[in-house]
């Protein structure tokens, strides 16, 4: 069942995602070649502390799995999604997802972005392009009276019109009371399908995006995501809320 908001709830929401977009921001700075990992996690959970709020991910559990032990995911190259921070350097060329979920008075918010490590290829520079643009354009078409299949629509096509390709073993999904409520919504479906979206609805929009195949599988860990043919991949991800008939970013930085 989607859950609808009040105005009351959805700003305990913002508050939460303030909090996820100054944590990246503050992680995009630090990113630089040398660097491993555990110290991002550590920067993420004492910036995410100082707000009087609680790390979301630290401790999550999943079937199959242990609780995950990290403030962030921090995703390298082929790595997905859900790579656990660790001792792994940071090296010129590579590119980083960093994941962050917050919960504060018992709402949560929960986005991603993926930064360059130094310099990088031309070809990565617009896999991440390509990636952020289609987040941009999936949140255009969250608007009251649309269905999510028009947010999978527009990421896909865009996608796929740039020569990458769409994930399809994960998805985007709802935020509130819960880091993951209904909807599940895709990054590749058709027109006309899925939930209609109605004001109130607040939910997480997230490409994550291919340069080679869209096929992927979990490792042994249980958690990190890689792509099947080992070709880098990127991921952005926004928490928004339908407020006045449009999507509103809450996870926002300024």
């Amino acid at each position: 069942m989607i859950l609808l908001k009040s105005k009351k709830e959805i700003d305990y929401i913002r508050e939460s995602c303030q909090i996820v977009a100054e944590t990246l921001q503050l992680l995009k700075r630090y990113v630089k070649p040398g660097l491993t990992t555990i110290e991002l996690d550590k920067i993420a959970e004492d910036y995410i502390l100082s707000n009087n709020a609680r790390p979301a991910f630290k401790g999550y559990s999943q079937a199959g799995s242990f609780d995950f032990p990290g403030s962030i995911c921090s995703s390298i190259d082929e790595e997905v999604v859900h790579g656990i921070p660790g001792n792994r350097v940071l090296k010129e060329g590579e590119i980083l997802s960093i994941d962050v979920g917050v919960e504060k008075n018992g709402y949560f918010g929960d986005a991603a972005l993926t930064v360059a490590v130094g310099k990088i290829s031309e070809e990565k520079q617009k896999l991440m392009d390509v990636t952020e643009k289609s987040l941009y354009l999936g949140i255009e078409q969250a608007a009251e009276g649309n269905r999510f299949g028009e947010v999978s629509y527009a990421i896909q096509t865009y996608v796929e019109s740039n020569g990458f390709s769409v994930v399809r073993d994960l998805c985007g999904h709802g935020v509130g009371k819960n880091l993951h409520e209904d909807p599940q919504i895709p990054n590749y479906g058709k027109k006309n399908t899925g939930a209609i979206i109605k004001n109130g609805m607040t939910f997480a929009i997230e490409p994550m995006i291919n340069m080679g195949s869209y096929k992927v599988h979990v490792a042994e860990d249980g958690w990190t995501v890689f792509t099947a043919d080992e070709k880098p991949s990127a991921h952005f991800e926004h928490t928004v809320a339908v407020i006045d008939g449009k999507a509103e970013i809450l996870t926002k930085c300024g």
